[in-house]
């Protein structure tokens, strides 16, 4: 693996320190979830940002699946107290049953 640059490992912090963030609060709100985490691409960001909330099973997903938007909003905030702007949060934030290593 190649080593970041000086501007990629500022970008994974400040994705880093959003994704946490949301992670802390899904944990609390949100029933079933397991853990937060996200992918990108360091050449095409912002736009190849792509977070998942993932949850424990299918019953845990679907009742959270109504709540999406108001979590791709919370994201969309979290990224903008950054200096981050996401053009389509709908996007950028899914939830999922899959875990990293899938």
């Amino acid at each position: 693996m190649k080593k970041l640059s000086v501007v990629q490992k500022k970008q994974q912090a400040l994705v880093l320190a959003a994704v946490t963030i949301l992670e802390q609060q899904a944990l609390t709100e949100l029933p079933g979830v397991v853990q937060c985490w996200f992918s990108l691409e360091y050449e095409a960001f912002p736009g190849s940002l792509l977070v998942r909330l993932q949850f424990v099973d299918v019953a845990a997903l679907e009742t959270a699946q109504p709540q999406l938007l108001l979590w791709q909003k919370r994201l969309s905030g979290l990224m903008l107290k950054r200096g981050v702007v996401l053009k389509t949060m709908q996007k950028h934030l899914v939830f999922t049953l899959s875990c990293p290593d899938e």
